[in-house]
């Protein structure tokens, strides 16, 4: 079973910038498609941005031009770099894995899912 951390969230000012981990424990997501998600009080969670088996990458339109996704080179950790934050990318933000689907699926597609780390946008 895929075990999936997460790190760095935080409070931001808007404008800001924020890096966010998603570290496999044990285990190497080479194969994997890896997506992040983010759900805010009230509202469903959504689909933020994703990285292939093959290193292609997706972006929610909302967030396209503002959060960067990447991998490092033992691909074990996935990276999402954000910035321009604005207060609306205040959620709680999960990384979850699939091997199958590939990027821009619906969160069921995906097998495995981290804890979440918190993210908030404010002055």
């Amino acid at each position: 079973q895929v075990q999936l951390v997460n790190s760095g969230g935080g409070l931001v000012q808007p404008g800001g910038s924020l890096r966010i981990s998603c570290a496999a424990s044990r285990y190497t997501l080479e194969y994997h498609n890896i997506g992040w998600f983010r759900q805010a009080p009230g509202k469903e969670r959504e689909g933020v941005s994703c990285i292939s088996s093959n290193g292609t990458t997706w972006y929610a339109e909302s967030v396209k031009g503002r959060f960067t996704i990447s991998r490092d080179n033992a691909k074990t950790t996935v990276y999402l770099q954000m910035s321009n934050l604005k207060p609306e990318d205040t959620a709680l933000y999960s990384c979850a894995t699939n091997l199958l689907y590939g990027c821009g699926r619906p969160p069921y597609d995906y097998d495995y899912w981290s804890q979440g780390t918190q993210v908030t946008v404010s002055s």
